[in-house]
């Protein structure tokens, strides 16, 4: 079967940053819904057409990625405002904290604590990838067609190549 959308691909990948540096490797497959929310726009384009045993090499810039780092989503938090245990590169969803601490942060924004001082915590709702270029080969271990519950979701429940939750009514 030929990758069209929207069907589900079960994918295989190495990332890697632009200095070859290997951020990500997943051996076995994970299924993706081509078509749906699983994917960036740019993976989903370049999967299209392809079938089983296919490999891919693909050159994903900022923009076509992760979108560049955003300073404006770098937050001041006072210490006493967050719960004790909290360390370096936990992850805190920003509906989570009291308010006004990620004011400019969506509600469902995922916030990296990325520095711990007395007085004050560094937050940053930037993905961890924002701003970097990508190189990331990918393999299709498999196609199929989705199900309609994947097709109702637009999903077929992975989602580390998605910026955001899509939108659920």
């Amino acid at each position: 079967m030929e990758i069209n959308s929207p069907c589900v691909a079960a994918l295989t990948w190495t990332l890697k940053d632009s200095l070859g540096n290997v951020l990500d490797e997943l051996a076995e497959p994970v299924e993706f819904m081509v078509g749906g929310h699983d994917l960036l726009p740019a993976i989903d384009g370049a999967l299209q057409g392809h079938a089983t045993g296919a490999t891919l090499h693909l050159n994903l810039e900022p923009e076509d990625a992760f979108g560049d780092f955003d300073e404006q989503l770098i937050y001041l938090a006072p210490r006493n405002l967050l719960p004790d245990g909290i360390e370096e590169g936990m992850l805190l969803e920003a509906s989570a904290l009291p308010k006004g601490i990620a004011g400019g942060a969506a509600p469902d924004a995922i916030l990296t604590i990325t520095e711990i001082y007395p007085d004050h915590v560094i937050l940053d709702a930037n993905h961890p990838l924002a701003g970097i270029a990508l190189r990331l080969t990918l393999t299709v271990a498999g196609v199929r067609a989705a199900t309609e519950d994947e097709l109702d979701r637009g999903s077929a429940g992975a989602s580390f190549f998605r910026l955001q939750a899509p939108d659920v009514d």
